[in-house]
């Protein structure tokens, strides 16, 4: 495990796991938002691609994303190892409730000096809102891409609760 591909729908955890195992195995951590968002007003990063390709074309990294559209083949293709959390909608949209509502409460600073909003929970793009319309096609999208035999040989491990996952942290 060397170059780590954490997936998984909106709130599953995904940069909680990808920390974690950075700071247990020694290897960079690079979150896939805080490239995307580079400024204010949730602007993307123009280089985002290629600050992506540059990091992934380094020996060792983990990062904590499906892809974004224009990076998803470059993350699957160049990664070793996918950690897949494949948690049910009732644990996902619990954990992002929370997380979206902390947000909101306390002005978090985000990627880019972006903040979620109480307005914010009324677009189709707010986390809550995404991480339940795209938990199914999501799901097929990982399944789809972990049989796939353009990203072969790849380290899978699909865990279907947090405890699973903790369980397996544990032997690191």
């Amino acid at each position: 495990m060397e170059r780590i591909l954490v997936v998984g729908v909106t709130g599953a955890g995904k940069s909680t796991l990808a920390r974690t195992l950075s700071t247990r195995l020694g290897v960079p951590y690079h979150e896939m938002d805080a490239l995307h968002f580079g400024g204010p007003d949730w602007a993307v990063n123009a280089d985002f691609a290629d600050d992506v390709a540059r990091l992934t074309a380094q020996p060792c990294w983990v990062v904590d994303s499906l892809g974004y559209p224009e990076v998803r083949d470059l993350l699957w293709e160049r990664a070793d190892t996918v950690i897949w959390l494949d948690y049910p909608r009732r644990v996902v949209m619990a954990r992002v409730l929370r997380r979206s509502i902390r947000r909101s409460v306390t002005r978090e600073l985000l990627f880019g000096g972006n903040r979620e909003s109480w307005r914010g929970w009324l677009s189709r793009e707010h986390p809550a809102w995404w991480s339940w319309s795209q938990h199914g096609p999501r799901r097929r999208e990982i399944h789809r891409r972990v049989g796939d035999a353009r990203f072969a040989p790849l380290d899978t491990r699909r865990f279907a609760h947090p405890d699973d996952t903790s369980a397996w942290l544990a032997t690191l």
